[in-house]
């Protein structure tokens, strides 16, 4: 059926030129050109094998069958525009859906979020917690914040927002008395006589630390290994060992000294970036990524 059916050009340069009765008028107001206007509507003529308009004086003039053509245009086109205004409102609306580790969730956007409803109070966003944000993203995901290493894959935008700083960090009883951690070689002993705790979506946190500090630690046998960073984390938290974390998901335990960062933090490879598709980002993009980087720049 819909193969019969005549162009859609044709019949809005019918429809624009039946209502203004003015084929330069209709041309104008669809941004073409006199002849296009004029060549769409002597096919339409002919694929339908009827007039539609008829001269009168200088002017024109429907014919009966095109007054019967323009009811069901006119009618046709203003439920298009309808439809297309409450779709666009509808995605304007629609809040934006943000995926992110359940880690970051927890420890970095959860304690800000009153904060960011007070800064940004238009700005509508749903948080989602999820490991597998992969690209492309979740087909319920909008937008991600993820670490990661460039180069980015096709067609993925990635708005880069800081470098991520990791470290070891331990509750502070596990330290020795009169610790100092500027004394040589100090952390390799440490660690040597501590558990470390690991998380599985970041193995090499661990090797890449230890081979910028120049250091060799053996693994122990009570060292433990969790499926997700938060966990290890708790893990520290209880004193079970020393874990290895992100800056970013440590800072209310450092601030408060429930945990320390002795030997500081090194910049890796990885990016904190906001992922999206390729485009450019919606006015809720481009507020939520000011926020994001006057909040991470705001702490480091």
């Amino acid at each position: 059926m819909s193969q019969s059916l005549p162009s859609l050009n044709a019949l809005r340069a019918f429809d624009e030129t039946a209502r203004t009765l003015s084929v330069s008028r209709a041309a104008e107001q669809l941004s073409v050109t006199h002849g296009a206007v004029s060549r769409q509507i002597r096919q339409l003529e002919e694929q339908l094998g009827i007039s539609l308009f008829r001269r009168e004086g200088r002017g024109l003039a429907l014919t009966t069958e095109g007054e019967q053509l323009r009811a069901t245009t006119s009618q046709v086109f203003e439920q298009l525009l309808q439809t297309c205004d409450q779709l666009k409102k509808a995605a304007v609306d629609a809040p934006l859906v943000l995926g992110c580790s359940g880690s970051f969730l927890a420890r970095w956007f959860i304690p800000r979020l009153d904060r960011m409803q007070r800064q940004c109070p238009d700005l509508k966003l749903h948080l989602t917690a999820s490991d597998d944000l992969g690209w492309p993203l979740p087909a319920q995901v909008n937008l991600a914040l993820r670490f990661a290493e460039p180069p980015w894959p096709k067609g993925a935008q990635v708005i880069d927002l800081a470098p991520e700083r990791m470290g070891p960090v331990l509750r502070p009883d596990l330290l020795p008395a009169g610790f100092d951690p500027e004394a040589p070689n100090l952390p390799g002993t440490l660690l040597s006589e501590l558990p470390l705790l690991h998380t599985r979506s970041r193995q090499q946190a661990w090797p890449l630390w230890l081979q910028d500090k120049g250091l060799d630690r053996a693994e122990r046998s009570d060292d433990k290994s969790f499926d997700h960073l938060n966990y290890m984390l708790e893990a520290a938290l209880v004193g079970l060992g020393v874990a290895i974390a992100p800056a970013y998901l440590v800072e209310e335990d450092l601030r408060t000294g429930r945990l320390v960062a002795p030997w500081g933090f090194i910049e890796t490879p990885a990016r904190l970036g906001l992922w999206l598709p390729q485009g450019e980002p919606s006015a809720g993009v481009q507020q939520l990524t000011g926020w994001l980087k006057e909040e991470l720049n705001a702490a480091h």
